[in-house]
């Protein structure tokens, strides 16, 4: 593998890491205190900041006004905004958004793409992704009980959804339902995209997630389709192809997710060590002088280093070989880089102490916000499962061609 930084690509990473530094970390504590309408046009002040600096919109196509980084890039982009829940939404490549956009792009109509795609990448509307469905597992997508049927030109939709971020607010969703109820299980579900002031788009609630209701952007919201009638034209590529489409955005979408994450070990590490040489704990004495914690910090910074190349060499593979080549990797750095960013932030926690456990610092937030990586886009168990069966598939093989010898494995 020949990943190497150009110096384009560290100067911009340069920039936007001041940013973060001056413009965004310090609107936290207003983020942690208002609620997204209170502090909204701050954030748009500083994203109009970022697009004034070409920044806007890294993983966006150049041709609709983003950078269109490559994936390799992106990933260190990601990396740098994720120190900080607000720094992808304010760089315009928070998800769903990022993904939504790589769908339109690639499987929107000229309408669609004029009517929603353009928008959505400037900044102007938001959008959602409404797939998971309540009493049904996610860890099996191809459950599922929304259902749209054909009726004249129109689609007629009815199903609950929930856990669909970022619908309050959004001017349209991307729904998962069931057109071809018939078909194998996964050429059953399509895409399709709805306006949520469609008649029948129901936003029931914005869900409370460990206490904390959320908001606008930063929500996620349990949505009902009563009969809730779209023309056949909002269709996004071919009917009964929508876990399809869903795969090609999955492996992409992971790097996203877990350079993100890796960011904000990154924060949490930095957070810790700075207490760590400043808190004291006797005469003389401070934090940092204590054994474990100098093994905690050791131990997490080599964690989030060998997440990181994990990560790293993933993403240059996807680029350069395709993502069914690298679907291995892309299950391995779900459930490590999600474990090493809970591991990392407990033990920040940890050493901050009660203070860990208020909003006067970020870390309570990532503990319990980002607790629930381990479960969506995937349960780890789920992504454990399936490394384990195409790791063991070569071996099966060849036990049964040895059984069949009447030989054993040496």
């Amino acid at each position: 593998m020949d990943f190497t930084i150009s110096e384009e690509t560290q100067v911009m990473l340069d920039l936007m890491e001041q940013f973060m530094q001056r413009e965004v970390i310090p609107l936290e504590t207003a983020y942690m205190t208002k609620s997204f309408a209170e502090i909204e046009p701050e954030i748009e002040k500083r994203r109009r900041k970022v697009k004034q600096m070409g920044l806007w919109g890294p993983a966006q196509p150049k041709e609709y006004g983003g950078m269109g980084l490559s994936l390799m890039d992106f990933a260190l982009v990601s990396e740098v905004l994720g120190q900080s829940p607000l720094g992808h939404y304010i760089f315009g490549c928070h998800a769903p958004d990022a993904g939504n956009i790589e769908i339109l792009a690639e499987h929107g109509t000229p309408e669609q793409k004029k009517r929603w795609l353009e928008p959505l990448v400037r900044g102007e509307i938001r959008s959602c992704f409404s797939m998971t469905e309540v009493e049904l597992p996610g860890s099996n997508p191809v459950m599922m009980d929304t259902t749209a049927v054909k009726d004249g030109d129109d689609y007629v939709i009815n199903g609950q959804k929930w856990y669909t971020t970022a619908a309050d607010g959004a001017a349209f969703a991307i729904v998962m339902a069931i057109t071809n109820p018939d078909a194998p299980p996964h050429k059953r579900a399509s895409m399709i995209i709805v306006p949520t002031d469609t008649p029948g788009f129901d936003m029931v609630r914005n869900i409370s997630v460990m206490g904390h209701m959320g908001d606008g952007a930063f929500s996620h919201a349990e949505i009902l389709y009563h009969s809730c009638r779209v023309p056949q034209s909002n269709l996004l590529g071919p009917e009964g192809e929508g876990f399809r489409i869903a795969q090609e955005r999955l492996g992409p979408g992971r790097i996203h997710h877990t350079m993100r994450w890796l960011g904000i070990c990154r924060r949490a590490l930095d957070l810790m060590c700075k207490r760590a040489v400043t808190r004291p704990i006797a005469p003389g004495q401070v934090l940092a002088d204590k054994e474990i914690i100098q093994a905690w910090i050791a131990e997490s910074a080599a964690e989030i280093q060998a997440a990181r190349s994990l990560t790293i060499q993933t993403a240059w593979k996807i680029e350069n070989l395709g993502w069914k080549e690298v679907r291995q990797e892309i299950s391995m750095i779900k459930f490590v880089v999600a474990n090493v960013m809970q591991r990392v932030v407990d033990r920040a926690l940890q050493v901050y102490g009660g203070l860990g456990m208020t909003d006067d610092t970020i870390l309570a937030y990532f503990h319990r916000m980002e607790r629930a990586a381990r479960i969506y886009d995937g349960a780890d168990e789920v992504h454990k499962l399936s490394l384990a069966r195409r790791i063991l598939k070569p071996y099966r093989a060849r036990a049964a061609e040895l059984k069949e010898g009447n030989s054993v494995f040496r």
